[in-house]
């Protein structure tokens, strides 16, 4: 009896372990990852997979035997794998040539280190993955036409060993190092560029100072051994395959998180690398295409297109340098077909390049933190390099933003003055006198926004300040200074920027003198009835006959507030002396004359009125 019951319980415990095997074989079948990547050094491998870490959810490290390391994502189900491999490659996450792998492909975890999550069951994928093409924007000029391509993440392509398909080989092991002798053949087959580019390293390393000239003279070498010492390589001044890839490696390290890719915009007629990571497309505004800031550097990126000829690639050229994203300390170069402006300040760091080729003006501007000088050079440095014109420039009509302001240009900041005022000419050269608020703690000081001056004195005392033109001046109209005492009560105009630049024109301002003395008998103020604006100070006060009898002062900042229309001005006599004492000319009206008409007023105060500017 107990030798008929065995039979059974034998086949079922045989038929038990069969299935729980082919459950075993399914359940594994769909545990699967998507490789991103494989290095020949675990070194290497482990440094990309930190990179990836900042980027992307669930990065793992597995060796993959023959010397190789794979990083990957997962595990998942097959389902969840193929959505997380459309939407990692559509983004530009990842590379294109990543694949879904299986588990056995697998060898022991490196990365995160002490973790081995090979017997653990799937996850889900991460929140927010979308494996379908994005929806179309809505219709308009301001659509983007805008392609991004994955590059390899350490900044070059053809790195990836990994196989391609699911079905493809385990990697082939990398060959044994080459001998001096091997790795000169090697380096012959080098091409002209690679040469420069491994000079280009060396020199970044900094091992290498001569020349990029892609010659491998004595002074190459010698940077090749020093590299070759300083990483515990043999010094043979004679740098292996294996050797040039880590020095390339080391090289652009330094791009790693910034998302380099190949960005395609066809509206703009321009394919350039672009830092993705942290720029995001945002719209057009002819002539520029805005790739505002999407990471947490704060980098910008403008692609500047349009038709044009020599004068319009000047006038863009002046135009940029009005623009708050172009500081105004740092190089700039304007040749027959192109320019070149780097503009700095403490925040910031902006390099624009700008070529004129066949009736179109191509280009862009990198707008950059300061401080950051490695990444930011090696980033202008690949766009400049990447940077291919393609049919066609952007449309004057393209973009549709509502962001309308007499300070913006095309969408973008006109650089404002620390403060503006008024200002007068005194002589016939240009010299102006203006008030000493303008010009405290500026770093440049203008007239007109475009005349760089000089300050000549100073009378904080007094108030006044004297300035020279760096370039000289024809003014239309020259201060003459009244020779006698303007009446009581009797009427006095004001000239000035009284919005400090907004209107283009200085404006006069009606009032009348109240006292030949301040209010506390100061013989060198005259108090004035006029309800002057801040941008007024500086500015000439005329009498009846068109002499100035003096200069606008700015309101006190007093504790005790005076009436609106309580104005003083500084007499011209103390301006007449200041001036002879600076060794500038200037001069008394000649002759009695009697009262001015209106429109020659306004035409004299126009003529002799500048916007005085300090820029930080």
């Amino acid at each position: 009896m107990k030798r008929i019951l065995r039979a059974p319980v034998a086949i079922f415990l045989a038929l038990s372990l069969t299935w729980a095997g082919l459950a075993r074989a399914q359940s594994a079948e769909d545990v699967v990852w998507v490789q991103i990547e494989a290095q020949p050094s675990l070194a290497e491998a482990t440094d990309r997979a930190r990179a990836y870490e900042t980027l992307l959810d669930d990065v793992n490290g597995f060796a993959l035997g023959g010397g190789w390391y794979g990083i990957a994502v997962g595990p998942y189900r097959r389902e969840d794998a193929e959505l997380v491999l459309r939407s990692y490659v559509r983004d530009g996450l990842v590379p294109r040539d990543s694949f879904i792998q299986q588990s056995s492909r697998f060898q022991q975890q490196f990365w995160p280190v002490g973790d081995n999550v090979l017997e653990t069951g799937v996850i889900d994928a991460p929140v927010g993955v979308d494996g379908n093409a994005p929806e179309e924007a809505a219709a308009g000029s301001s659509t983007p036409d805008v392609t991004t391509t994955p590059l390899d993440p350490a900044g070059t392509e053809g790195e990836t060993e990994a196989a391609e398909a699911e079905t493809a080989p385990a990697p082939t092991p990398p060959e044994p190092e080459e001998t001096p002798a091997e790795a000169r053949r090697s380096e012959r087959a080098l091409s002209a560029q690679e040469r420069k580019d491994l000079q280009i390293a060396l020199q970044w390393a900094g091992f290498y100072d001569a020349a990029i000239d892609g010659a491998f003279g004595r002074g190459t070498r010698a940077s090749m051994r020093a590299w070759q010492g300083a990483n515990s390589y043999e010094q043979t001044g004679v740098l292996t395959t294996r050797q040039r890839a880590a020095l390339m490696a080391q090289y652009n390290a330094v791009l790693d998180g910034l998302g380099l890719q190949l960005v395609r915009d066809e509206k703009a007629g321009i394919e350039i690398m672009m830092p993705t990571a942290e720029v995001d497309f945002a719209r057009y505004e002819p002539p520029f295409a805005h790739y505002d800031s999407s990471g947490n550097i704060g980098a910008r990126v403008l692609l500047i297109s349009q038709p044009g000829n020599q004068d319009t690639l000047y006038g863009l050229y002046d135009i940029m340098q009005t623009l708050e994203i172009v500081p105004l300390d740092g190089p700039r170069e304007r040749k027959r077909n192109s320019f070149e402006l780097i503009g700095e300040n403490g925040s910031i760091i902006s390099q624009t390049q700008v070529s004129l080729e066949n009736g179109q003006i191509k280009g862009f501007t990198l707008i950059w933190p300061a401080g950051d000088e490695d990444r930011r050079r090696r980033v202008v440095a690949e766009m400049s390099k990447s940077l291919t014109r393609l049919p066609g420039v952007l449309d004057a009509g393209a973009g549709n933003s509502d962001a309308q302001a007499i300070n913006l240009v095309a969408g973008l900041q006109i650089r404002q003055p620390k403060i503006a005022r008024s200002g007068f000419f005194i002589d016939g050269n240009g010299a102006v006198v203006t008030t000493s608020e303008v010009v405290a703690s500026c770093g440049r000081v203008t007239l007109d926004a475009d005349t760089d001056a000089t300050v000549v004195a100073t009378d904080e005392a007094r108030g006044l300040a004297l300035l020279k033109p760096e370039s000289r001046l024809a003014p239309l109209a020259v201060a003459e200074f009244s020779n006698a005492a303007p009446r009581l009560q009797s009427e006095i105009s004001v000239a000035g920027y009284s919005y400090e630049g907004v209107l283009s024109a200085a404006t006069l301002t009606f009032g009348a003198l109240s006292d030949l003395k301040g209010l506390n008998g100061d013989e060198t103020l005259k108090r004035l009835s006029v309800k002057a604006q801040p941008g007024d100070a500086g500015g000439p006060v005329f009498d009846e006959n068109g002499h100035v009898v003096g200069m606008l002062l700015p309101q006190t900042e007093a504790d005790r507030k005076l009436p609106e229309d309580v104005s003083f001005a500084l007499d011209g006599d103390v301006i007449l002396k200041a001036a002879q004492e600076a060794g500038l000319g200037s001069k008394h009206a000649q002759g009695a004359t009697g009262p001015i008409a209106p429109r020659d007023l306004t035409l004299r105060a126009q003529g002799m009125t500048v916007l005085v500017s300090c820029w930080e």
